[in-house]
């Protein structure tokens, strides 16, 4: 009866596929990060320990749970800098630093979630779209604080979105340069710098 009803050991069916989706994601995101790894969906089951028909049950393909591994990171960069600058008060400059440092402190924390969102993301054609239309859309958040609580004074909104495309677009090379070892520098300084040029920007 109990896996007739979808119950097993206690775990329902979904919460069953869901701890296997999230195993996916997971492994996908470690294999994805790995430049000495080719990134299949043969070697992203191997690393969760699940067969391609757990695969399927999840994602129709490769590039749809890549994507699904681009949207978690995201999701993650953004909900964790807007608590930073919250968590900050009022004061634009402080806003900026804080959130500016949530995200680097994921970077160093986790550096599978930088070089994939920033750098591998890249190398596939079939996600440089996805890649964009998320760059756009933390450029327009950007812009939406910086309306917020710098004021719009004598800035049109184009402007506004115009800056957050610059800042957003810079920090991909400056975190890019970073992670490849092309920039040398620690981790404070890459906010300092960051931090500047996002005032800069906006006042």
């Amino acid at each position: 009866m109990a896996v007739q009803s979808g119950v097993y050991r206690g775990v329902s069916a979904a919460d069953r596929a869901a701890e296997r989706r999230a195993r996916l994601l997971e492994a996908g995101l470690t294999v994805w990060a790995d430049p000495d790894t080719r990134t299949t969906m043969t070697a992203v089951c191997a690393a969760a320990g699940l067969s391609e028909r757990y695969f399927y049950e999840s994602f129709s393909g490769l590039d749809a749970l890549l994507e699904a591994v681009m949207d978690g990171i995201a999701a993650e960069i953004e909900e964790i800098s807007r608590r930073a600058a919250e968590h900050a008060g009022t004061d634009p400059a402080a806003r900026a630093r804080a959130s500016i440092r949530a995200f680097v402190q994921q970077l160093l924390d986790d550096p599978r979630k930088g070089r994939v969102a920033i750098v591998e993301s890249v190398a596939v054609p079939e996600l440089r779209r996805r890649r964009t239309e998320l760059l756009r859309h933390l450029a327009h958040q950007s812009a939406l604080e910086a309306r917020e609580f710098f004021g719009p004074r004598d800035r049109s909104e184009n402007a506004d979105e115009t800056a957050g495309l610059l800042f957003v677009g810079g920090m991909a090379e400056l975190v890019t340069a970073w992670l490849d070892g092309t920039l040398r520098a620690s981790a404070d300084e890459i906010v300092d710098a960051a931090a500047r040029a996002l005032v800069g920007l906006y006042r």
